[in-house]
Formats: C-alpha cells, structure tokens, sequence
C-alpha cells in the first residue's frame, strides 16, 4: 500500500510556542510502555471526567473543580498522544487520523452534552455550539484531504486556549456567585418565553464566531478548488 504523508500542521496559537517545547519535554520521558493509544483513551477519559462534572454541577457548584480537572486531563492526552509518536518516529498516519479525530469528536460531544446538562446552561445552546465546532471540524478534515493543510487555529486560538478559557469561566462561576444568578427571558411570538442565562449568551456567540469562520473559510476555499479544478467542456 502507498504510504501516506501527514498533512502539514498549522498552528500558530497564542501558547503554541510554550505548549510544543512542554509536550515534547513530558513526551521525552514518558516510560516506554505508554503509547499514544494510551494517551488518546486518557483524553478520552478527560471529557468523561469533564461532562461527569458539568452534571453534577447542580449538587454542588465545587463540582466544576473536577470538570477542570478533566479538561487538564484531556490537554495531557489529546496534546500529548501525537506528539509522542513524533517523538519517537512511530506515526501511523492513516490510524493515527482516523482514530484521533474520531475520538475528538466523541470527546467534544461529551463536553458540550455535559455542559448542557448543568444548570449553568440549556441545552439547546449548548448543542448550537456543538454544531458550529463539528462544522468547522469537517472542514478541517476535508482540507486535510484535499489541500494536505491540517489547520488547528483560527485568530490566534486554538483547542488550548479554549481549555483555558473555560477553565476560567469555571472558577469564577465558582467564586462569583452573582454570575450564576444573571439571566433573562424573551418572549417571542408563537415560541412563549425563552430563558436565557449569562452561559447561554456565551455559548450562542462561541456558535455565531465558528459559523462565521465556517463559512468565511468555505466560501474562500470554494473559488480557490473551482479556480484550480474548473469546469470541463462537455461533450457531446
């Protein structure tokens, strides 16, 4: 069988510098009997951990504490499974692909679902989000295809950042009582009255961003695919 090349890596996110020297660092001294499918199951275990923390959120808010834990968790094995293999030249691309990114998206419907599941915010935003991240994600994959482009950031940020980002909405969801008690609620016509909490509007404007570069991005790529692959004469 024809080997296949892995697609180039783009990434230029905020930490991206920091991050690689720190994988490679921890990649560099993992004991030879850790693979990278180990790795990826501890990222996967990660999201388990994040969606358990989310859900058990309305017991006790301390529980968003275990949903960061998880999200670190996640950062270690999602992160560090392809770096170790890059390490010690043992890349299998086409498995590699398949079941890293397989696994990304369970992991990531996991979180979304979990988050949804809470009281910090409803479900359909939770989703809505979740579609534009699967969305932008097919078009990676399918550009990873075509173009041989593997783009892992879009305006400086990438899976990191983000981890990071929510990390922080959880402590200070933790700490800052007040911010669990803002909401409102609309009503529209023929739809009654829709609530709407402060996690809510963050979700929605998270999904509104990965729509825009969704189709931002797709409508580029289209001209560019139809300039270098243009109609063919028919024949009659």
């Amino acid at each position: 069988m024809e080997e296949r090349k892995q697609s180039n890596r783009i990434q230029t996110s905020l930490f991206n510098a920091l991050e690689r020297k720190v994988l490679v660092w921890l990649a560099e001294r993992m004991p030879s009997w850790v693979t990278s499918d180990m790795l990826t199951f501890v990222g996967f275990a990660g999201s388990v951990i994040i969606a358990a923390g989310y859900i058990l959120s309305p017991l006790s808010i301390q529980w968003l504490w275990l949903a960061s834990f998880g999200l670190v968790v996640n950062w270690f094995g999602d992160s560090l499974d392809g770096t170790l293999a890059r390490v010690r030249n043992t890349q299998r691309p086409l498995y590699g692909f398949f079941i890293d990114h397989n696994i990304d998206c369970i992991n990531e419907t996991l979180m979304f679902v979990g988050i949804g599941m809470s009281s910090l915010m409803h479900l359909p935003y939770a989703l809505f989000a979740l579609v534009g991240y699967l969305l932008l994600s097919i078009y990676v994959y399918i550009n990873a295809h075509l173009k041989n482009e593997f783009k892992l950031t879009y305006a400086g940020l990438g899976p990191t950042e983000f981890r990071l980002f929510i990390i922080l909405i959880n402590t200070l969801y933790i700490f800052i009582r007040p911010l669990r008690d803002i909401a409102w609620e609309y009503t529209i016509p023929r739809f009654g009255t829709i609530e709407m909490q402060l996690l809510d509007l963050i979700a929605l404007l998270i999904a509104l961003v990965l729509f825009v570069m969704y189709l931002t991005n797709v409508l580029r790529d289209a001209k560019y695919f139809s300039k270098i692959d243009p109609p063919k004469p028919s024949k009659k």
